[in-house]
């Protein structure tokens, strides 16, 4: 699977090798200014099912989905990494916090990447609470979008 640069116009599903039996499948495709457009591809060597479309297609939006919220969360200008362990101890941390009435606190936690590591020490349970449900927010709004687009997806332009 891997991103190609060519045409607006692109067929979503295409034999390119009839002796080979070569067939593309794409998706996601984006339209540029210029009237080129980019898209995912993923080549079989054999005509797909309409089920290896669909999961391809659905995989790959999963991947996208679940990279997102890995990467993409930014708290206070610092990213944060919301590994599944990540989460759980952020999610730790607060229930901690919140049932012992700020006791366990500080508590600090290294954000940033590993060539840039930030550190943050919560002082308080409201400064803990605002970051631990402004990052299930940002989880969820990922979630919803990925959802959406498996929701959207059509697999009748697919069928020939």
């Amino acid at each position: 699977m891997r991103r190609i640069e060519g045409s607006a116009g692109v067929k979503l599903i295409e034999c390119t090798h009839p002796v080979k039996n070569k067939w593309r499948i794409r998706w996601d495709v984006q339209g540029k200014e210029d009237g080129s457009a980019t898209y995912m591809e993923e080549e079989f060597n054999h005509k797909p099912t309409e089920e290896e479309i669909k999961q391809t297609i659905i995989g790959w939006i999963n991947s996208q989905t679940d990279q997102a919220i890995l990467s993409g969360f930014e708290w206070n200008g610092m990213p944060i990494w919301l590994s599944s362990e990540n989460q759980f101890n952020y999610k730790a941390a607060h229930d901690l916090a919140v049932q012992m009435n700020g006791a366990t606190l500080p508590v600090k936690f290294k954000f940033g990447t590993d060539d840039v590591p930030c550190y943050h020490t919560f002082q308080t349970v409201e400064e803990l609470t605002d970051f631990y449900v402004q990052s299930i927010k940002y989880i969820q709004e990922k979630l919803d979008i990925g959802w959406a687009q498996k929701d959207a997806f059509n697999l009748e332009p697919y069928r020939v």
